[in-house]
């Protein structure tokens, strides 16, 4: 069946060349979620596609195809590219590259595209990096269908404990560790305490921001696979 998108509202997540002169494109689309579209010649210096096509730039845009790839017909914009800069910069390729890779194609999800948008335009602010991210994981982890429960003991159904330590088992939940067990946390093991800060974003701490990290990255690492992410890697490059 011929899919036609219409005028849709989009953000590049990620582009690369194809053939000789195009580029195919990975769009986060409002209605449609991924989209990938062959941008026909979008290589060449006369195109005009060639300087909207870029990162952070919102978009409307139009696509008609039989297949996953769709071809791109049109693109416009009449709204200035969201700016980030340094530390910024990484973190908005970062949560591109969690879309890209983690969305299945042509996939509704209208509320995390709005959360993206709200994202980026935070990011060109002053609030902190890392509540913004963990908020963001968070929220693409549940639309994904892998919420994490922050709120009780996977086994027992008992709130978390702010005193006790627990066991992270990626899309299963969190279970108690027995007390006999060592004194130092392991690498999936959490304090309540911290829990409680991720799950109410009280992150500001440099001990509960760490625990969020180092959640999240568990949690994502269960669905990225073995690939490194391209985006951590030039982050830890430009170091």
């Amino acid at each position: 069946m011929d899919t036609r998108i219409a005028l849709q509202p989009a953000y590049v997540l990620h582009r690369r060349p194809f053939q000789n002169t195009s580029l195919l494109v990975d769009f986060f689309t409002f209605d449609y979620g991924l989209v990938r579209a062959v941008a026909k010649g979008a290589r060449r210096e006369k195109s005009r596609y060639r300087a909207l096509l870029q990162l952070f730039q919102p978009l409307l845009v139009s696509a008609t195809g039989m297949g996953e790839v769709k071809t791109l017909t049109a693109v416009e914009s009449n709204v200035s590219a969201i700016n980030l800069r340094g530390e910024r910069l990484f973190s908005g390729l970062y949560i591109n590259e969690l879309l890209s890779r983690l969305l299945q194609n042509q996939e509704e999800h209208t509320a995390l595209y709005g959360n993206y948008q709200e994202t980026l335009i935070a990011l060109q602010g002053e609030q902190g990096i890392e509540p913004l991210l963990r908020r963001f994981e968070l929220k693409l982890l549940s639309e994904l269908g892998y919420a994490i429960n922050l709120s009780e003991d996977c086994e027992t159904n008992l709130p978390i404990n702010p005193d006790s330590i627990y066991r992270f088992i990626p899309d299963v939940g969190f279970q108690t560790r027995s007390l006999s067990g060592a004194a130092a946390l392991g690498s999936s093991e959490f304090t309540g305490a911290d829990l409680i800060a991720v799950r109410d974003l009280d992150i500001e701490t440099s001990g509960a921001a760490q625990a969020a990290k180092r959640l999240l990255r568990l949690a994502l690492a269960a669905h990225l696979g073995d690939k490194p992410l391209y985006s951590r890697s030039l982050f830890t490059a430009s170091q």
